[in-house]
Formats: C-alpha cells, structure tokens, sequence
C-alpha cells in the first residue's frame, strides 16, 4: 500500500491535550496568552515542547538561533530534510491559536509517521522557530537558518538592544552566535507550514482549508521628527517646533493614502513614542513604528516612496527635522504550486472544501519560499480576528488542517520514494 492511500489521521485526544496543556502556558485571564520571544513564558513553552519531543522517542535539537526541533531521521543517511513547523512566541497579550497549531501539528505529523514505522526517504523536523512575531528581531529564527539574516540585523534588534540582549541571556544564546544556524539551502527538500488564516475570508467562503498562494512583502522603519521642546504654556501655538504634530499628522496621511491608491497593500503606525512625554512639555521628538505590506515587489518599492514622501512633507509642513530608519525588509513570497497541487488534493481525499488565497501577514514561510518548495495551509479563523485574545479556530477545523498537513507530508515524502 502506498502513503497516500493509507487512511491515517492525527491523534484527536493527544492533539488536543497537547493545545490545552501549552494554552496555560502564558494564559491571560481573557482566553489569550502573552508569550513574547525569550521572554519567561515563551521558554516555559519551549521546555514543554522538548519533553513532547523526548517523550515521542523522536530526536531533540536546538540551533544557534535558538530553533528548537523533533527530528524523525530517514533510515537511509539522507542529507535532506522536510521542516514542517511554525513558532511558540507570541505577540503580547495575543491568542491561543497563531503558531501553536503548526507547531503541535507538526509535531503530531511526525508522530503519527513514527508510530506507523512508515520508513522515511528524508529525515522530517517539526521547528518551532525563534521571534516569529519580530517582538525582537523580526523573523530571527527561520532568517538565521535561511542565511537571511546579518549582522546589521542583529545589531538593530527592533525590540531594542536591552530587551535583546536581555532575552538572549535569558535563553543562554549568544548573539555572535546566531548567524552560524544557517543551513545549506541543498539540505532543505522543501518547507510546510500550518497556520490559522488570521482573518475572514474562509469563514464567509464556507471553506474548510486555505491553499496559500503567496505571502505578502513586510516592510518597518522608525520615523522620527525631531523639533524643540517648550514650556506648553508660554510659547505661541503658531510659534512651536512641536514633533507630535508631525508623527500625528504621517500617521493619518499613510492611512489615506493607502485607503485611496494602495487598495491590495496595509499600512500600520502602531507606536508613537514621545520625547519628553509630559503634560506641559512641548515634545522635541517622537519615533513612529511604521509597517505596511504589499503583495508584490513593485508595489513595494512604490508604497515605499510613497510613505518616505508623505513623512517628508509632514516634516515640512511643521517645521521639523526627520530621520528615517529602515527595521526590517521581508520580501514577498509566492508558494510552490506543486505544493499547493499536494495540498488540494490531500483536502480533496479528506472530504474538505478548500480555497486559494493570498496571505497578507507575514509568516516564516517567507525565508524559505527562493531556496526550497514551500507551501502553507490556513486554518479558517472565526471573525478573522488574531494577535488579540478574541482569536478563535473551531477545534474541528484545527483537527482537518492538521490532517490535511499530515497526508500533504505523506504525499511530499511519498514522491521522494
């Protein structure tokens, strides 16, 4: 009997005991968890992880970047490997489902495999990869391992070098370390990843599983202007150097124009951070955390210009000095189609109605999608709501996209026989 049509399914309690068990780890009282990279929380999940690899007989490692893995090797000596997996960190005060369904269900893939002894023509590993959400640095772990990352990035922690450096002890990881994770890219027969779709697209579709076709590109900056603190109560208004008038007004001239001219592409200021902060100070400067994302590189580079533009003139307009400083630059990304092919038709045999679409969050599929055959499967997210503790999946879905994971990693390994 071949893989494929061996009617193997995930282990429902187990998977379940395991979602339950790491839903604790980090829970807030409303449902949510908050487990930022190398924080305590997020190396609790991480320690519980390793004994679920241990206890599974399945081989334990963790990389220089901090990646920690189960390995299934082949029986052959292989010297490739399938990385099925996704990440355990969370954005702060997040949910329960964002990157802990692809981690536990790749760890149950390869359970299920092992205790089947299906002999593997390429060694699998299940990777929980390090700061997916880039409360740190944005992408380390799967940029490390795809040689990505450098050492101007890890200079520039987004998350600031005392929080960095601060995590990195907390881990027992060295930051000059951390660029030997990478692999060669001869060494990766391809890259799955499972992981709640993050809005609501398959929910009004009535679709059961996402066929991802590409990931959009994911751009930050800081941008800082700079102006002239004051007493707030003796110097005119109309004679004021004041830097929040200029974040304030970038801030709502992104939105529009997005909203006008960049209908497929998102824009975010999620932080303005005032210099002094205080009632009665005019502030002399404020940094914006900005981000957006487009589809495709052109529109990129467009979008790009556009924004550094509009933050110009609204320096300007106000009469203040800016500075602008590029965080992090994460191309877009589009998926192999035979693994989509794969993926079809494993919801196909399964009985699940499935729906292409395009991923507008950024996810570790990103750093491998140029070196290897990636694809990714979504799991409908009720209300499309994420990074908030409102984030839901129903359990059923999470066992039929786990399932669709396994016997896409059957077929995949199946076509290496």
């Amino acid at each position: 009997m071949s893989l494929i049509d061996q009617r193997l399914e995930i282990n429902v309690e187990r998977f379940k005991a395991d979602f339950d068990a790491l839903s604790q780890i980090g829970a807030t009282n409303n449902d949510g968890v908050h487990r930022p990279a190398l924080s305590q929380n997020h190396l609790k999940a991480r320690a519980w992880f390793r004994k679920r690899v241990t206890d599974a007989d399945l081989v334990f490692q963790v990389d220089q970047a901090g990646n920690h893995s189960a390995i299934l090797p082949c029986q052959n000596n292989a010297n490739t490997t399938l990385l099925i997996g996704s990440h355990l960190d969370s954005v702060p005060y997040g949910g329960r489902f964002d990157g802990a369904l692809g981690v536990l269900a790749a760890l149950e893939t390869l359970r299920v495999i092992n205790e089947n002894n299906i002999n593997v023509p390429i060694n699998l590993e299940a990777i929980d990869f390090t700061d997916e959400e880039g409360t740190l640095v944005n992408f380390m772990g799967s940029f490390a391992l795809t040689g990505k990352l450098d050492k101007e990035g890890l200079d520039n922690p987004r998350g600031g070098h005392k929080e960095f450096e601060t995590g990195l002890n907390r881990a027992g990881l060295a930051k000059s370390d951390i660029l030997d994770a990478r692999r060669k890219p001869k060494t990766l027969a391809g890259y799955l990843e499972l992981h709640v779709e993050q809005g609501p697209r398959l929910e009004r579709a009535g679709a059961d599983i996402g066929v991802v076709s590409s990931i959009a590109g994911i751009c930050s900056y800081h941008v800082k202007f700079i102006g002239r603190e004051d007493h707030a109560a003796t110097i005119p208004m109309d004679d004021r150097l004041d830097a929040g008038l200029g974040a304030s007004a970038f801030s709502l001239a992104a939105h529009q124009l997005v909203l006008r001219n960049y209908p497929e592409c998102y824009v975010n200021v999620g932080n303005i951070c005032y210099e002094p902060a205080s009632f009665n100070i005019v502030p002399r400067k404020t940094t914006s955390s900005l981000e957006f994302r487009a589809p495709n590189s052109e529109l990129m580079q467009q979008l790009r210009d556009a924004l550094i533009s509009k933050a110009e003139d609204a320096a300007e307009e106000h009469k203040l000095g800016i500075e602008i400083e590029l965080l992090g630059d994460c191309a877009p990304a589009t998926m192999d189609e035979q693994l989509q092919e794969l993926i079809v038709s494993s919801a196909d045999y399964l009985g699940l109605k499935s729906l292409s679409l395009r991923s507008g969050p950024g996810h570790d599929a990103q750093a491998f999608a140029d070196l290897c055959p990636t694809g990714m499967i979504f799991a409908p997210s009720i209300d499309g709501a994420s990074h908030s503790p409102r984030e839901k999946t129903s359990w059923n879905d999470c066992v039929n996209s786990a399932n669709v994971l396994l016997h896409t990693t059957l077929q995949f390994i199946s076509s290496k026989l």
